[in-house]
């Protein structure tokens, strides 16, 4: 029953005009954070780890915000994949930093765009088909009767998804030899501790992936980071392109992770009411301390400015 509510949504989603969507997300939005759901408090605890210097006021209107712009994106979602490519990549208004895509691309090496879940980044998989070939990894949705739907979407400018996993890896890895474009969401926590390491997200240690970095060094790719910020005068994006911070390769895994993490940050700061401040980044921590999201396990910074649960 409840998949088939979800499916009828979607349906209707995709039929609404874009501008409608934005501001079904936003009531959507609103409306989340007063009724105080779990994403809310997610938030709160997120932004108050990443943002101590902020008020107890400004962090509450961050994350609200942050809620806002998420339920928007969630919203535009089925209007992006049952649109044609073109309408996406003409919603795209502006960009900043091409020249550091195009130097990258130069090289001939391939190059991987990290696209943190900042903003709209169903826009950034398409915009970047607009430019040439592309292989982009996915995590297929909890929701199986979503996975069609999507994967068309995404793939309507010829993108080839692979999911996560062996095989989806030697894809990216066969992409940059051609001299591709491979996708990589980098801000997810992987699965298990095998596959990532502990690195430092806004000063808090945060399971970070490692294969991004463990792609760059073995395929001599260039690595760099892109998001979709939304207009907030008119419906449209603009596109921001910024270099990856050194050590993104670098052959010790908590090297380039913290690099990784740096290069998320990078981007956050410039638009941070748009960054997806509802997922649970720091779920697990090393050392043994506790969840920060637990209600009754208190996760704050002590006066040396480190993290320390209370």
């Amino acid at each position: 029953m409840r998949d088939r509510l979800i499916f009828r949504v979607v349906q209707l989603l995709s039929v609404l005009p874009f501008g409608m969507l934005r501001g079904i997300g936003a009531v959507t939005g609103w409306v989340a954070f007063r009724l105080r759901i779990a994403e809310r408090r997610y938030a709160l605890t997120n932004v108050g780890l990443c943002f101590p210097e902020l008020s107890a006021r400004e962090r509450c209107r961050l994350a609200s915000r942050s809620l806002v712009e998420s339920a928007k994106t969630l919203a535009e979602m089925p209007g992006i994949w049952s649109r044609p490519m073109s309408f996406s990549t003409g919603m795209v208004r502006e960009e900043r930093g091409r020249e550091v895509f195009e130097a990258a691309r130069a090289r001939g090496r391939g190059v991987i765009v990290a696209a943190p879940h900042l903003g709209n980044w169903e826009i950034v998989g398409l915009y970047l088909q607009h430019l040439g070939p592309t292989t982009s990894l996915y995590r297929p949705p909890r929701q199986a009767f979503l996975g069609p739907l999507m994967q068309r979407g995404r793939s309507s400018g010829g993108a080839r998804l692979v999911p996560v996993g062996a095989r989806g890896v030697r894809a990216l890895y066969d992409a940059l030899r051609r001299g591709e474009v491979a996708g990589i969401l980098p801000d997810q926590e992987p699965h298990s501790d095998a596959s990532g390491a502990f690195a430092p997200f806004f000063g808090i240690p945060a399971l970070t992936m490692t294969l991004l970095g463990r792609l760059a060094r073995k395929s001599g790719a260039s690595v760099v980071f892109c998001f979709a910020e939304r207009l907030r005068a008119a419906p449209g994006y603009r596109i921001h392109w910024l270099a990856a911070p050194q050590g993104i390769a670098d052959a010790d895994p908590a090297v380039a992770a913290a690099a990784l993490n740096r290069g998320v940050e990078d981007c956050v700061r410039l638009c941070p009411e748009q960054y997806q401040w509802g997922y649970r980044r720091f779920k697990r921590h090393p050392g043994g301390a506790p969840n920060p999201y637990r209600r009754r396990a208190p996760f704050r910074r002590g006066r040396n400015g480190k993290a320390r649960s209370g």
